[in-house]
């Protein structure tokens, strides 16, 4: 095993601040498990980073990525239920306060001391990443790791789409953003039996016909039309999983009195609107963030099925030398997932 390895790297909070550097491999401790990366997909986060458009803390510098799965290289002395070799997936979770009352309930993805691969400790984007042994989750043999990799985004369409709202057979559903999220959220209301539209703008056509794969409907003009063409009172449910908060105006025209918005799409800006609509129509608004340890074992489930597949939004496999022209095919909406592999 060699001293050091490359590594995609973001080291300061300018635009473009991100590049491969020869780090050495990480130490582990007594509780953690040293993974050997097999892939990693890069997340809209990552590139939000990369541009400096995120809204939330990075410790300069950081290795990138925290969608990754791999095999385990080397165990801590504490660690007794892995061995090495174990194909694995990890939760982004690295640091949380065990004892603090979310985390005791299991919901220490929402722990305010909680910290990221990627941007809190350094992620995947390299060959070892130092991981918790609490993070792992075993794969099954047949699942290959360029899908399993994507286990983190299925579990962000699962909690903002499953757990965050409830989707009755038969909901008419509107998905606002075409990402890998977007998409995500919509294969995941289909598959709780809801009619789905995902709405996108006229550069997004390529990842609308990715979406359509999904046996969705998807729209360049407008959601308004199909939202309330049932019985002329809007959509049951409305997923917004842009990048930007202005689209919460758009959900809030779109659902039907005493329906549900989900709001798992980050955006840093202002709303500037009023939230009366909210109010006037008994709407449930739920944000959603993240996931947690039942969360994933349930997507693994679905993902080992097939019940869930993911080949669709990957759009190709980069070496992370070639990070960069991974990053611009994806920022630029030519492919709605890229995936690296440490070669």
């Amino acid at each position: 095993m060699k001293n050091t390895m490359p590594a995609v790297v973001n080291y300061s909070i300018d635009k473009g601040s991100v590049e491969l550097r020869d780090l050495e491999i990480p130490q582990i401790e007594s509780n953690d498990v040293l993974i050997e990366v097999a892939n990693i997909g890069v997340c809209g986060s990552d590139l939000h980073q990369w541009t400096s458009q995120h809204s939330w803390r990075v410790n300069y510098p950081v290795v990138l990525g925290h969608e990754f799965g791999g095999r385990i290289a080397k165990l801590g002395k504490g660690v007794s239920n892995w061995q090495v070799g174990d194909r694995v997936v990890s939760e982004t979770a690295a640091v949380i306060d065990q004892g603090s009352p979310l985390s005791r309930q299991g919901l220490y993805n929402l722990d305010p001391a909680r910290k990221g691969f990627g941007y809190g400790v350094n992620g995947a984007m390299t060959r070892y990443v130092r991981v918790p042994e609490r993070c792992l989750h075993r794969i099954p043999d047949h699942l290959p790791f360029q899908e399993a990799c994507l286990t983190e985004p299925c579990c962000v369409a699962y909690n903002a789409v499953v757990e965050n709202v409830r989707i009755k057979p038969g909901d008419r559903v509107v998905v606002i953003g075409p990402g890998t999220i977007g998409i995500l959220c919509a294969a995941m209301a289909k598959l709780c039996g809801a009619e789905v539209l995902v709405a996108g703008l006229k550069k997004d056509e390529g990842r609308l016909k990715v979406a359509a794969q999904y046996n969705c409907e998807t729209t360049t003009a407008g959601a308004n039309d199909w939202a309330y063409e049932r019985d002329g009172l809007g959509a049951d449910v409305i997923i917004d999983a842009a990048g930007i908060s202005a689209t919460l105006k758009t959900a809030l025209e779109l659902v039907r009195p005493h329906g549900q918005i989900s709001k798992v799409g980050w955006g840093r800006d202002p709303i500037n609107f009023s939230l009366d609509p909210m109010v006037q129509k008994n709407v449930s608004l739920k944000g959603s963030f993240s996931h947690n340890w039942p969360i994933w074992e349930r997507v693994i489930c679905l993902l080992g099925q097939g019940a869930l597949d993911v080949k669709p939004i990957i759009g190709g496999i980069w070496s992370i030398r070639n990070w960069q022209e991974a990053f611009e095919k994806m920022h630029a909406g030519a492919v709605v997932k890229s995936v690296l592999k440490p070669v």
